[in-house]
């Protein structure tokens, strides 16, 4: 590398293979042990940037339109599919070195990344150089993983049905009278006079008659129905409104976004 790299500047910016081709942006960068410089980048590529693979940084230098590389487009699409944990294992820093034929670097006494071992990858891996204190407790290199910008990131949005209630007015009721005529049947008790003869012997004889006609008038009374019309109130009503509790069932369409992730081999996978 031309110039020390910071993880900081790395982050998001574009890559660019020797061909301008931009292969995607930087997703995480890859410090090694010994140096703690950076040496790896990932580059998310795909749709959305879900898909990264690995890039090294040997050789490369940055500009204005991003980090250019010493790769080319095929190679970096046909990397092995590493996990970007924030861990690589010597075996997976071998593995990826051997597919861009680039050789295996050594750490010279002055910390610094030596690369007169061009042409040979040999037998150490990075992390267990015995010049550098046997085994160093971590296999492989220690991740510059930084904080990833909101851009990364989709929101996804669904409608909800929202049911509430309102108050509309569902019709009119009326009170009214009106007035039948009905036929009604009242036995009332009613008196009348009648005409009885009562006779009543004279038993002494004495006095004088004459013989002769007489006619006595005699007036006879009787009971008639009358009949009265008079209006009594008999009945009051009223309209009164109650609540009555009742349930119903409502629906509606609503729509809701999916997420849909395609690789650079034009696979597709619903999450």
């Amino acid at each position: 590398m031309a110039k020390t790299m910071q993880p900081q500047e790395l982050i998001d910016s574009a890559v660019v293979d020797p061909a301008g081709n931009k292969l995607g942006k930087v997703g995480n960068v890859y410090l090694a042990d010994a140096t703690h410089q950076p040496e790896w980048i990932t580059v998310k590529t795909g749709l959305f940037g879900t898909k990264e693979s690995f890039v090294p940084l040997s050789g490369a230098h940055t500009d204005k339109d991003g980090v250019h590389v010493r790769v080319d487009k095929d190679a970096v699409s046909d990397a092995p599919r590493i996990d970007a944990d924030g861990h690589l294992s010597p075996e997976e820093s071998a593995q990826l070195y051997q597919h861009y034929g680039l050789p295996m670097p050594r750490t010279s006494p002055d910390g610094r990344m030596d690369e007169r071992m061009a042409g040979r990858t040999g037998d150490r891996t990075q992390g267990r150089d015995p010049a550098m204190g046997g085994d160093r407790g971590r296999s492989g290199m220690d991740s510059a993983r930084r904080g990833k910008s909101e851009k990364d990131s989709m929101t996804r949005s669904e409608e909800r049905l929202n049911v509430g209630t309102e108050q509309v007015e569902t019709g009119h009721v009326r009170l009214r009278k009106y007035v039948v005529t009905e036929e009604q049947q009242v036995t009332v008790p009613v008196r009348h006079e009648e005409v009885r003869v009562e006779r009543e012997p004279i038993k002494d004889g004495r006095g004088q008659a004459e013989i002769g006609e007489a006619e006595q008038d005699v007036v006879l009374h009787a009971e008639k129905p009358v009949v009265r019309k008079e209006t009594v109130p008999v009945e009051r009503a009223r309209l009164r409104t109650e609540t009555v509790a009742d349930e119903q069932t409502v629906s509606g369409k609503v729509r809701k976004e999916q997420f849909e992730v395609t690789d650079d081999d034009g696979k597709r996978r619903k999450s």
